[in-house]
């Protein structure tokens, strides 16, 4: 349908400007040749001749095409601001109508005689140019993001601000160009209301990238298990549709699921934004075990600043609340859950802390171990299928991350690492009929990837909802690079992280 709406609006605007040049008195081989056409333009409307050539270039040339339709329409006699804005919103139907129509003529430079733009207009214009300027620049080039929450700390830190850099990986062409500048997916003020509309919708396309993903990388994407959410701020992507659909109230009852909570489906671009590791490249085998990570049977690389649980057994003695905090940076307030007595012991502490903590823990004369805390409960992890994967936070796969060409086999026992890779990301339907599965309701017994996949996971590994839990990242959800924090605040400005560069 998008791409439908697109031809429209490129195909009239062509008919348009080739009309409008035929009645301007420019002979008709040089009016029907496309683009070409526009250097017609530019020579009829004396406008400097290195604006053909700027809107050569892919994207930002739309934009300068648009204004260079506004520049010719003005030497029709059209110089308010609706006519300018029917030129911008609506070519495929204003420029036939001033090229066909009889009671619309070409005036040239004898329109502009008398014309002086008013302040008014001024103000509007360069409004105009500043939010067009910042959208292009938002969309390819970089994009300021912040840290909500401590799923990699303390590598980054809630209330860092980032630049996220686009073109390393390849900008991706917006899917739902039809938005409201400056902000994600939901309008100011309104976070349940969409801040775009969906029936203009463009197919995937992204830039030529520079360089591919490599191996620990810090990456914004788009939150793959976030296609479709519970549209209340309570729950979003904090609480995933999919984990309350497979809840026991529910027990993947879609319809009285929509009963109960208000749903809405986001398109790809338009979900929220993740930022984590890329641990695993497409083809990588993932496993962890005892808390630690693997890739491809080797022990993964283990960043300065990466937190994990520890236990930390002591003689009785308690660990002085100062000391905890004082001299390796961690909280001991209640509502960050990094320092408590667990179990009833109060000789056995669990502390959310980097290894470098755990070092300096295990010089107190009263600590007599330190040792990584295991998560072994069953039941919450990608691929959300007990019987054949038996996973647990800490102790977790081996799994292979998918990659672009892979023939994976489709059975009872590797359906559910599969399920959404075929249905939600490469968009295809997926059923079993008679103990056999078809995929668009031909049988098959193996499927052919389509894209490369990644797998994500946050520095703090207790604290991060990441791939462990929702699976493959497609390729198709990636936003960019996470380059550079350029403010960090906490209570006040944090100096020491002003303009580092992220690792």
């Amino acid at each position: 349908m998008g791409f439908i709406c697109l031809i429209i609006f490129w195909v009239g605007w062509y008919i348009g400007i080739y009309a409008m040049l035929k009645k301007a008195g420019v002979e008709n081989t040089k009016a029907i040749i496309p683009i070409y056409n526009t250097w017609e333009v530019v020579k009829l409307c004396n406008i400097p001749k290195i604006w053909f050539w700027i809107q050569l270039i892919p994207i930002l040339g739309q934009f300068v095409s648009l204004w260079i339709s506004i520049i010719f329409v003005m030497h029709f006699k059209k110089v308010n601001l609706i006519q300018h804005t029917l030129t911008v919103f609506f070519p495929f139907i204003y420029l036939p109508y001033l090229g066909f129509s009889a009671k619309e003529k070409w005036h040239g430079e004898a329109a502009l005689v008398h014309y002086h733009k008013p302040a008014s207009r001024e103000w509007i214009d360069a409004a105009v140019f500043a939010v067009v300027a910042a959208t292009l620049i938002r969309t390819f080039i970089f994009e300021a993001y912040v840290i909500p929450t401590e799923s990699m700390e303390k590598t980054l830190l809630v209330n860092d601000f980032l630049f996220v850099d686009k073109i390393t990986f390849g900008a991706r062409i917006p899917q739902t160009p039809i938005s409201f500048p400056f902000v994600h997916n939901t309008l100011p003020g309104a976070p349940t209301t969409p801040s775009y509309v969906k029936w203009v919708q463009l197919d995937y396309s992204r830039l030529p990238k520079i360089r591919n993903i490599n191996r620990n990388d810090v990456v914004v994407f788009n939150f793959p298990a976030g296609d479709t959410i519970i549209n209340d701020p309570e729950y979003g992507s904090k609480i995933p549709y999919y984990d309350v659909l497979r809840s026991p109230e529910f027990n993947g009852d879609r319809e009285k699921l929509k009963a109960q909570f208000p749903i809405l489906v986001h398109p790809i671009d338009k979900t929220d934004n993740y930022i984590k590791r890329c641990v695993g490249i497409p083809g990588d085998l993932i496993q962890v075990k005892e808390s630690r990570l693997w890739v491809n049977g080797q022990p993964a690389l283990v960043t300065a600043n990466a937190q994990t649980e520890y236990l930390v057994v002591t003689n009785g003695k308690p660990i002085a609340e100062d000391y905890v905090e004082d001299s390796i940076g961690i909280s001991t307030t209640e509502a960050t859950n990094d320092f408590r007595v667990i179990d009833g012991k109060a000789n056995t502490y669990l502390i959310n802390m980097t290894a470098g903590a755990a070092e300096s823990l295990k010089k107190l004369a009263q600590v007599v171990s330190v040792s990584p805390y295991v998560d072994n409960t069953v039941g919450y992890t990608f691929p959300n299928d007990v019987q054949h994967f038996p996973f647990s936070l800490d102790n977790f796969g081996p799994i292979r991350i998918p990659k672009k060409g892979d023939i994976v086999e489709l059975n009872d026992s590797t359906i559910e690492l599969y399920r959404r890779l075929i249905t939600n990301y490469e968009h295809n339907t997926l059923d079993k009929v008679n103990g056999q599965y078809t995929i668009n309701g031909v049988l098959a017994s193996t499927y052919k990837v389509k894209q490369d996949y990644y797998w994500m996971m946050g520095d703090n590994r207790h604290r991060s909802q990441d791939s462990r839990f929702w699976g493959y990242v497609p390729e198709t959800h990636i936003v960019g690079r996470a380059a550079l924090i350029w403010f960090s605040y906490n209570k006040s400005i944090r100096w020491n992280r002003l303009f580092n560069s992220i690792k």
